[in-house]
């Protein structure tokens, strides 16, 4: 009988993935839709919107938002929710940039940076998987905290002086080209790929490698699918779940050592509103809210919907607010598409 159950519960949770792939297939391959007739109406309404220096701005101004939806989709994936990234971010920038001050080199103090984020997604994992508060409010109270001890940390000043090193993660590049002119000034051919872009696609490659070829993407996917089918099949959910918005914070603490080092300045107020950003692209790039749906390369897509929106809408010379306003909308109609895909 004991072989028979875990046949069955094990049946559940393929059961419950089965028709999965086809609908976040579709749902990926209509971002993916929507993202190239963003990049072709923008085109017509800017002719330097296909430049390569404006590529290369989109590509760093989502950086930050992309590692932050790779860190949200595992959270989704497993039917939970991270508010707290926002803050966490800020949170990290501080540590790296007080230990900094301490006198210790850049390297050491952003690593503590990414280790104090990911502290912080253990403490979410544990209150949520232990305690039994449900993700929603359990992160929203990590949100208060890790923005109030920044806060706190640096009496909401910013702190400054890091040195050029700090600022070498967000600003630098590989294969820049610059040409000596006669007169004497460099003219810049060919302004370079932003470490922050090559560190995007390495994290989101590490990311998809987890979600799909390792033990620990099957629980998560498990989990989201069927949580007691999951956990009557063998899989350890607490465990899961704590590694997931371990993940999360991790990530979100790699963000802020981007975010505060494109500023060369840690700002505690900065990442407000970021989860709402990493939320949308996760969702506009098939993840489910419901939890068992979503992958990496489908959450890239939606962060650079978002990044083009954004970019194009600057130079278009939209307000701010109009901004809000059309990634609300959009939002709104991923999650719509979402519920009729899970009814269907």
């Amino acid at each position: 009988m004991g072989e028979e159950k875990n046949f069955v519960t094990a049946k559940q949770v393929t059961s419950g993935m089965r028709f999965l792939p086809t609908g976040s297939a579709l749902h990926k391959l209509s971002a993916l839709l929507t993202l190239l007739l963003l990049i072709a109406a923008f085109s017509f309404t800017s002719p330097a919107f296909l430049s390569v220096n404006n590529g290369l701005t989109v590509l760093l101004q989502t950086s930050v938002i992309g590692i932050l939806a790779i860190g949200m989709t595992m959270v989704i994936i497993t039917g939970g929710i991270d508010l707290s990234v926002g803050s966490v971010l800020a949170l990290a920038g501080v540590v790296a940039g007080l230990v900094i001050k301490a006198g210790v080199p850049v390297a050491p103090a952003m690593a503590l940076g990414v280790l104090a984020g990911a502290a912080c997604g253990l403490v979410n994992g544990i209150v949520i998987s232990k305690m039994r508060i449900t993700p929603f409010v359990a992160t929203l109270g990590m949100m208060m905290i890790a923005r109030g001890v920044a806060l706190q940390l640096t009496g909401a000043a910013p702190i400054s002086r890091l040195g050029e090193a700090f600022g070498l993660l967000g600003n630098g590049t590989f294969f820049r080209i610059v040409e000596m002119q006669p007169n004497g000034f460099p003219k810049v051919i060919f302004p370079g790929i932003p470490y922050p872009a090559v560190l995007l696609v390495l994290t989101a490659l590490l990311g998809a490698y987890l979600l799909q070829k390792r033990q620990i993407g099957r629980h998560i996917f498990s989990v989201g699918s069927n949580e007691e089918a999951a956990r009557l099949s063998g899989v350890n959910v607490d465990r899961t779940k704590i590694w997931a918005y371990t993940a999360s914070g991790a990530l979100a603490g790699l963000a802020g050592m981007v975010l505060m080092s494109r500023l060369v300045t840690v700002q505690p107020n900065e990442g407000v509103m970021y989860e709402l950003d990493a939320i949308a692209a996760s969702v506009i790039g098939g993840a489910s809210l419901m939890g068992g749906v979503g992958s990496i390369s489908g959450s890239m897509i939606g962060a650079f919907i978002i990044g083009v929106l954004r970019n194009g809408l600057n130079m278009a010379g939209t307000s701010a607010f109009i901004q809000q306003i059309i990634i609300g909308i959009v939002v709104i109609g991923a999650v719509y598409i979402d519920q009729i895909r899970n009814r269907n």
